[in-house]
């Protein structure tokens, strides 16, 4: 006599987790989860890097502050929820040992096009860019490096809450050293033979 076949149970695939999409989910995952962090930021970081000291050693600059934000991503804040001002520190930071080439870099106006985008507006402005860029390489050149830092974070696109924690200063301080700073450039361009509006930056309207 035939039996019957027994009843099957059919068990639904067991639910993958999402992969993690926030900056603090990747810090804290896989070395597959820090590459998408790479990949999300390592091109602003390059052009904020590039601006200072230019497109080649930028490149190793990038490289060095995610190999020493992967070294120290433990020490990453969670309440945070961007790493991206974390990462500017780092490379402000790494930055800093590179004063010679930086310095070199303002001499040699290897970043001329960015560095317009400083203290111009329209692109009528930067009509003028030649002109002006001498005289805003000079400037940037003899700021103390405290306030380059800000009016270079500032011209990443950076708020003042976010450049005071890539910096680690209070918002007070980011706002002191970019007013000191833009004046200074807007001292210099006034005095200068081409005219010129000091732009305001995306951090200044915060």
């Amino acid at each position: 006599m035939n039996q019957a076949p027994s009843p099957t149970t059919d068990h639904p695939p067991p639910e993958s987790s999402p992969p993690p999409s926030s900056d603090r989910e990747l810090l804290s995952g896989s070395v597959a989860d820090f590459g998408r962090l790479f990949d999300r930021y390592a091109a602003q970081l390059h052009r904020y890097c590039s601006r200072r000291i230019g497109p080649d050693l930028a490149d190793d600059v990038v490289a060095e502050t995610f190999l020493i934000a992967y070294e120290r991503r433990c020490s990453f804040d969670p309440s945070r929820s961007s790493g991206l001002p974390w990462l500017y520190g780092i490379a402000t930071n790494v930055l800093h040992r590179h004063r010679k080439a930086e310095a070199r870099a303002h001499r040699i106006l290897t970043y001329q096009g960015d560095s317009a985008d400083i203290v111009a507006e329209t692109a009528t402005e930067r009509t003028d860019a030649a002109a002006r860029i001498r005289t805003i390489a000079r400037v940037l050149g003899a700021l103390p490096r405290r306030h380059r830092d800000v009016i270079f974070l500032a011209a990443a696109g950076l708020e003042y809450a976010e450049i005071a924690a890539a910096l680690a200063i209070p918002v007070g301080t980011v706002r002191s050293r970019l007013h000191r700073a833009r004046a200074r450039l807007r001292w210099a361009l006034d005095h200068s033979d081409v005219p010129t509006i000091v732009r305001s930056g995306h951090a200044e309207a915060s």
